[in-house]
């Protein structure tokens, strides 16, 4: 049996190294041009260049998300990027525009390159037609049914790759031109202002300023806000299945999002491939992916026929805990520095949590500045000293329930 790779977002260095730490084999990130995330916090070439060590250093994998649609002047300033590029000697870039891979092909010939879901590859032979023009692993669409998964690897050697968790968009493959249309902002060049996820009622022409709602419901109507896709509980299907690499959403999600996630796809993953034959999905997992903000959870086009309608209630994020600190510094007398994220105070049950799954719950004990000051709350971006369970790790994170649905 093959060892599909689990593939992490990071949105900056420390969530690369969150990614890594907490169990993926490679990262996707992006740079300052030429990516469709612009609001994220990406790499500049210096950064990119720290990126690059620090994978090599763990024996990961990192690419480069290029997968904006150009337009005709966007070309030349690409061409100087991909320059300056070159000596990073990044793992792959990730690219949807077939004007973007002919210039890659061009300028840096030895690159490995992957096809981002944005080209919306729904059948082998469009994988066959990406690989002859030297694509070596192909992002599927997201619409497909894991039937077609199944079909389409029979009949292609190209590396296949596939979403397993994360925000879904209701465009198809994620190519939206509500954004352009509504704001200027084009989704298909990194700037998309998410309209499908804002509130919207009607106004009748006659009765300007008086808004009705499209349903009866206090929060408004969510017209095209989607679920979220959760395949936890169905990795062994898509490793059968003969998927190369399993992709996580989410470079503008919060550290504790993708440690928390990256943690549980991967402790799922090493069990199915430790011992096939006695895999069980273990209920923790599904309740740690719960424990992060998120839409309801579905298997979106997974498994075909399913309700593909969009329910007033799936517009709500929603969660059990807040991240509270992370792990800074450890002192050998059991006391550690902890970077606040959210406000806690000293009696609180809290829940540390680190890769491995491990997790020990805890009572905060008494909280100090780093000078020494008793502090009545751990407050967000202060430094607190405080006492942590035996076995804590720098990079472990601190939670609390409370946050609540």
């Amino acid at each position: 049996m093959h060892h599909p790779e689990l593939l992490a977002p990071a949105g900056d260095l420390e969530k690369l190294r969150i990614a890594f730490d907490y169990g993926a084999d490679a990262a996707y990130l992006g740079g300052e041009q030429f990516g469709l995330r612009a609001q994220a916090g990406n790499f500049d070439l210096d950064t990119l260049a720290r990126a690059r060590e620090l994978a090599a250093a763990r024996g990961k994998r990192l690419y480069l998300t290029l997968n904006a649609y150009l337009r005709p002047a966007d070309f030349s300033a690409f061409a100087e990027y991909l320059e300056q590029l070159k000596s990073l000697d990044l793992d792959a870039y990730i690219v949807s525009d077939p004007g973007v891979l002919g210039l890659l092909r061009r300028v840096d010939p030895g690159r490995e390159i992957h096809l981002s879901t944005q080209a919306n590859t729904t059948n082998a032979e469009a994988v066959g037609f990406w690989g002859a023009a030297g694509v070596c692993r192909v992002n599927l669409a997201r619409e497909l049914s894991l039937e077609e998964i199944r079909a389409i690897r029979k009949e292609t050697a190209v590396e296949l790759e596939v979403f397993v968790h994360g925000a879904l968009c209701v465009a198809y493959s994620g190519r939206c031109l509500l954004s352009a249309a509504m704001t200027g902002r084009s989704a298909n060049q990194g700037a998309c202002a998410h309209p499908c996820r804002w509130r919207y009622a009607l106004v009748e022409e006659t009765r300007p300023g008086e808004y009705f709602p499209i349903e009866e419901d206090g929060r408004g109507s969510y017209l095209m806000n989607s679920r979220d896709l959760c395949l936890i509980e169905h990795l062994p299907l898509l490793v059968e299945a003969g998927i190369h690499s399993l992709k996580i959403e989410g470079r503008m999600k919060t550290l504790y999002y993708l440690a928390a996630v990256t943690r549980v796809y991967r402790a799922a993953l090493d069990r199915y491939l430790a011992d096939p034959a006695g895999y069980r999905c273990d209920p923790l997992w599904r309740d740690e992916l719960d424990k992060v903000s998120h839409r309801p959870y579905d298997t979106g086009f997974l498994f075909g026929g399913q309700d593909a309608l969009v329910h007033t209630d799936d517009s709500k994020y929603r969660r059990t805990h807040d991240f509270v600190g992370v792990v800074r510094e450890l002192a050998g007398d059991g006391r550690a520095l902890v970077e606040g994220r959210n406000r806690f105070f000293p009696g609180a049950i809290l829940e540390l949590i680190g890769p491995q799954m491990r997790q020990v719950e805890f009572t905060a004990g008494e909280l100090r500045s780093e000078s020494g000051d008793l502090l009545a709350a751990g407050q967000p971006n202060a430094r607190i000293v405080m006492a942590l369970p035996a076995g804590a790790r720098v990079g472990d994170l601190l939670r609390r329930e409370g946050a609540g649905l």
